[in-house]
């Protein structure tokens, strides 16, 4: 007969400590309050032809600059459109923008974060210096200049704030490579033959998971904020495409008798903002290594 699997004392004490910070997620009121906003807006963002009630292109001059009525519930813009329409659409574009370019910048930076941190001598030099370049520029400027030079769209945006993102996640991550190589047991794996890729894979990233997890949701907050801004100065998502930052770019010149034009779209970028600080910061609590 076949010997039943030994369970360790560590693979159950690993057990209990993945259950119990399960539940301090469940629990925690940050999460639960920010994953209800961005399931509500992910939910609007992929059923939106169902929720919008009219075409968000469709012009009409004669009822424009409508104030929110019953048929049109938050007004319409300059060009006849329905206000409503348009940012429902509209939370596409900056979820897609936000949740991609932090997945793409997350990707790189990890990746350079782990091979300068595990590495170490003149590789942890040159990809470090080239991260100080990164960060010597404010980062709305250098998505500026990256837009400048590639060309204002939705893909350059998301290629910009990409960037923006590299350096953030490798200096995080190569801190965290460097606390985590130090420990013994990475020593007794390499004495034993595992190969660096091994250790890295199995054993080095699944221990750092919890900051990049927490700066992940902390940066498509970011992300979305620097797109709407690099939309608003013209250099981002371009018309008749709907996007917040483009409608408060084109809503600021009739501030004064149709505030709707901006209030709006200000309000669903700051509640989206909102929904992923708070899963951020609950994450970050819950997952805190001294509890």
């Amino acid at each position: 007969m076949q010997s039943a699997p030994v369970i360790t004392t560590d693979e159950k004490s690993q057990d209990t400590l993945a259950k119990k910070k399960l539940k301090d997620i469940a629990k925690n009121w940050q999460i639960i309050v920010g994953a209800t906003i961005i399931a509500t807006f992910v939910i609007v963002a992929l059923f939106a032809p169902l929720f919008a009630p009219m075409d968000p292109l469709e012009i009409s001059v004669q009822r424009r600059l409508q104030p929110p009525s019953p048929y049109h519930l938050l007004g319409t813009d300059a060009l006849g459109r329905d206000m409503l329409s348009r940012i429902i659409f509209g939370t596409r574009i900056s979820l897609v923008v936000g949740v991609a370019s932090t997945f793409f910048g997350a990707v790189v930076g990890v990746a350079f974060g782990v091979i300068s941190g595990y590495y170490g001598g003149r590789t942890d030099s040159f990809i470090m210096r080239f991260v100080d370049v990164l960060l010597a520029f404010p980062g709305m400027l250098l998505a500026l200049a990256i837009v400048a030079i590639l060309g204002a769209s939705t893909q350059n945006t998301i290629i910009a704030v990409s960037i923006f993102a590299v350096p953030i996640f490798a200096r995080i991550v190569r801190g965290s490579v460097l606390a985590v190589k130090k420990l013994e047991y990475i020593d007794a794996i390499r004495a034993m033959g595992a190969t660096d890729a091994r250790i890295i894979l199995r054993h080095i990233l699944p221990n750092i998971m919890s900051p990049i997890i927490v700066q992940a949701t902390l940066y498509v907050a970011s992300a979305i904020v620097i797109a709407a801004s690099l939309s608003f100065l013209g250099m981002g998502t371009q018309p008749p495409t709907p996007e917040w930052g483009t409608m408060l770019s084109d809503g600021r010149e009739f501030l004064r008798h149709s505030p709707h034009l901006t209030l709006y779209p200000g309000i669903m970028i700051l509640l989206v903002v909102l929904g992923f600080n708070l899963i951020g910061d609950g994450l970050r609590d819950a997952l805190e290594p001294k509890k």
